[in-house]
This record gives structure tokens, C-alpha cells and sequence, in this order.
């Protein structure tokens, strides 16, 4: 899960969240199999079919491609547009949120590029 996903947000999308970041960091490159629904669902301790779910939104979005009787695959391009992706919605949906958090404590842009990150 990335660190900006609620602890709120539906398990589905965490599980999205979960697999994107896997894609992005390079663990899942294009024509890379993705764990099975069963290995994903075990892993992280949830219902199959809210696992389904989630690689179903991935589908939809044209990440990745379903070969029958073999599994998953990332497609190609699927990195760069699910970068495009996850930046918009980080613009639209979380910076403002940050942004506005920022403002409010008084922090300026010196104290947060220069503070160590633990």
C-alpha cells in the first residue's frame, strides 16, 4: 500500500494500490506474470475475489492482460501510463489535501526539503 492510501479506503483498492506500486518500482516490468488471485489473496490475507476485483480494475485500465489457463501479465506501456495515472491522481486528490495540511502547520518549502528523512 502506498503511504498515502487511507487505512479506510476499500480492501480492493488497497490491493491495487499495492500491485501499482509493485509495477512502478520495477518488481512487475512488461510481460512479467502477476501473482495468481490465490498467492495474492494469501499473502495479504483477503478474499480471493476482492483480489479478483482489484486485478479486474487493472484489466479495465489496460495495464494488464488475461491469458486463459496461464495468468496475468503487465502489458507493454503499462509502467508509463500507470505513472501518468498514479501522478494525477497524487495532483488532483492528495496534493491538495498535503498542500493545504502544509499551509496550516506554517511549514515552509525550506523545512521540508531540508529535513532528513528517517
Amino acid at each position: 500500500m502506498t503511504a498515502l492510501e487511507h487505512e479506510d479506503s476499500p480492501v480492493y483498492l488497497k490491493l491495487r494500490a499495492i500491485i501499482a506500486t509493485a509495477i512502478l518500482r520495477g518488481e512487475y516490468r512488461a510481460g512479467d506474470q502477476l501473482p495468481s488471485v490465490r498467492a495474492l489473496a494469501a499473502e495479504h490475507g483477503a478474499n480471493p475475489l476482492t483480489v479478483a476485483k482489484a486485478y479486474q480494475s487493472f484489466q479495465d485500465d489496460g495495464y494488464v492482460e488475461v491469458r486463459r489457463g496461464v495468468g496475468m501479465f503487465v502489458l507493454p506501456g503499462a509502467v508509463e501510463r500507470l505513472k501518468i495515472a498514479e501522478r494525477d491522481r497524487f495532483l488532483t486528490g492528495y496534493w491538495p489535501k498535503v498542500r493545504d495540511h502544509i499551509a496550516l502547520l506554517g511549514l515552509s518549502a525550506h523545512e521540508l526539503l531540508d529535513r532528513e528523512i528517517a
